[in-house]
């Protein structure tokens, strides 16, 4: 549920910040002055729309990076949760003294029989005898 409204919220939030990005004026002249932007002048004072679209861009670029951060927190406690869950399926198991020893990487590499494949003896490190 949580989830769900932060991806709406997240979608909007980012249409909204290309909307008013978008409408900003640049250098050149940009998407503002197709729309209108001599004649925001008007509508918002003397400085234009300038302050207010650099406000809108500001809360909807940290409401973006909440939004963000928040939705990348809860798809990972999923992955908690899933964690969790095994360490107690595993102490269960534990528990019952199960006769069935743990698989380790060696067995899977092994003969199939749980056997461990032998290790080499160590090299030794003195030098022979003189003759």
């Amino acid at each position: 549920m949580l989830t769900t409204l932060l991806d709406i919220l997240h979608v909007f939030v980012c249409a909204v910040l290309m909307f008013v990005v978008l409408l900003q004026q640049g250098k050149g002249g940009g998407m503002g002055a197709a729309f209108g932007g001599g004649g925001a002048a008007q509508v918002f004072g003397g400085r234009g729309a300038g302050n207010l679209l650099t406000r809108a861009t500001a809360v909807c670029a940290t409401t973006f990076m909440l939004t963000s951060v928040s939705l990348a927190y809860l798809s990972s406690s999923g992955d908690r949760a899933l964690r969790a869950k095994s360490a107690l399926e595993e102490q269960k198991h534990s528990g019952k003294g199960s006769a069935r020893p743990k698989e380790t990487k060696a067995d899977t590499k092994g003969d199939g029989h749980g056997a461990a494949p032998p290790t080499p003896a160590p090299a030794s490190t003195s030098a022979p005898p003189a003759p």
